[in-house]
């Protein structure tokens, strides 16, 4: 992909200049046509090192900052040009300055979002456009907030739970290093001694620690290798649909991280639904930007199929017999909002519902996570403490 400096008209006939990424020229002039502009120039620029994404706090900032301009009634170009002044980094207001040059361009917000997708988390121009298309633009950003607000109360529970155990874990493995590399091989040479120098006579467990003492080196230098082949695959993973779907699935297998992620994406979507059904747009048009705005793959995927088989004239529920992770209830709680001419109320429940199982699964997430990671480094520590002295107990009990 390259980036194209282009000027153009709008429908309105006022000039337009900026840029935006494409493979080839031909490429960048049919997405401003896309755009309904009217292409004068496009040129190839020189490629420059693309910014990272916005943090994650940064981000959330400024959704909450962005649903309260909307809220307001402020003009998105005027709100933004003042939350750039304010913005508490450089960047940030280097970002903000540039999505309001691209609106008072002639762009909606979405648009100019989109052209600078790698710097906002994934769907998030599709959500605004959901929004803008509905009129419901801050709905749909504080529902956002929300469930990104679980999100990151998910992790922050995940790492304060493993930060402690983690860090006596590594203590325990340096630790362990060090003994096997250099007290160990001492060790052994002293328990061969007393048992006539063979192996046999010791504890199995003894035996286990004093042969694993001899490849403690590889052992590092392959959990190393194996943590670089899954950072690698995880970013091969993360860069196609495909992939994507394929982590999600290993994701959703795993006991309660799974049920609280899957419970987490039905509540985003539903609530998304119910703000889609409000503003009057079609079942399809709701499934298909509802679950975009929930942020997985998986679910976009399915909700896509589902949405096909409803513009074919399929009712919901035999529209969505073969999806697997939109849950049959789900389906039957909007078929029956659907009939009774409560769908927007129906669709609101189901969001609070599966907000209120993802809280729930979090306390438990919480109060399982430490002590089983600390259950595991003490049973580490407790297998190399009893290792090293059952052949002093053994020689004890023969003295005796």
């Amino acid at each position: 992909m390259a980036i194209f400096r282009y000027n153009a008209l709008t429908e309105g006939g006022r000039l337009m200049r900026g840029s935006i990424e494409a493979a080839s020229p031909e490429q960048a002039t049919q997405l401003l046509q896309d755009m309904k502009l009217t292409v004068n120039e496009v040129e190839k620029t020189r490629e420059t090192t693309p910014q990272s994404s916005i943090g994650r706090s940064e981000f959330l900032l400024f959704n909450q900052q962005l649903a309260s301009i909307a809220k307001a009634g402020i003009p998105l170009e005027k709100g933004l040009r003042q939350l750039a002044r304010d913005a508490g980094s450089g960047r940030m207001r280097r970002l903000i300055d540039d999505l309001v040059q691209e609106m008072e361009s002639g762009l909606t917000i979405d648009q100019a979002v989109e052209k600078r997708q790698h710097q906002f988390p994934p769907l998030y121009g599709m959500i605004l456009k959901a929004g803008v298309e509905t009129g419901r633009l801050s709905d749909m950003l504080t529902s956002l907030n929300r469930h990104l607000e679980i999100g990151s109360r998910t992790r922050r529970i995940i790492f304060e739970s493993m930060a402690y155990p983690v860090v006596v874990l590594a203590i325990g493995a340096a630790i362990i290093t060090f003994l096997f590399s250099v007290v160990v091989p001492y060790y052994a040479e002293i328990v061969r001694d007393m048992f006539y120098d063979s192996l046999a006579g010791l504890p199995f467990l003894t035996r286990l620690f004093i042969t694993a003492a001899q490849y403690v080196v590889p052992f590092w230098i392959g959990v190393g290798l194996f943590i670089a082949l899954f950072l690698v695959l995880y970013g091969l993973l993360t860069a196609t649909p495909v992939g994507r779907r394929f982590k999600e699935s290993v994701l959703l297998a795993m006991p309660i991280l799974g049920r609280l992620y899957h419970c987490g994406i039905l509540a985003r979507m539903a609530e998304a639904m119910a703000v889609l059904v409000g503003a009057g747009a079609t079942m399809p048009t709701c499934v298909r930007l509802g679950s975009a705005s929930a942020g997985s793959e998986t679910l976009k995927w399915e909700a896509g199929r589902l949405a096909q088989h409803i513009e074919q004239g399929e009712a919901i529920m035999e529209a969505g017999m073969e999806c697997r992770l939109i849950p049959r209830l789900f389906l039957y709680s909007i078929q029956l909002g659907s009939q009774r001419n409560e769908l927007q109320d129906n669709l609101h429940n189901l969001g609070q519902m599966y907000s209120d199982q993802t809280r729930s699964l979090q306390s438990r997430l919480q109060a399982i996570l430490m002590p089983a990671m600390l259950i595991v480094v003490g049973s580490v520590v407790a297998l190399a403490v009893i290792a090293m002295f059952l052949p002093l107990i053994k020689i004890t009990q023969v003295l005796m």
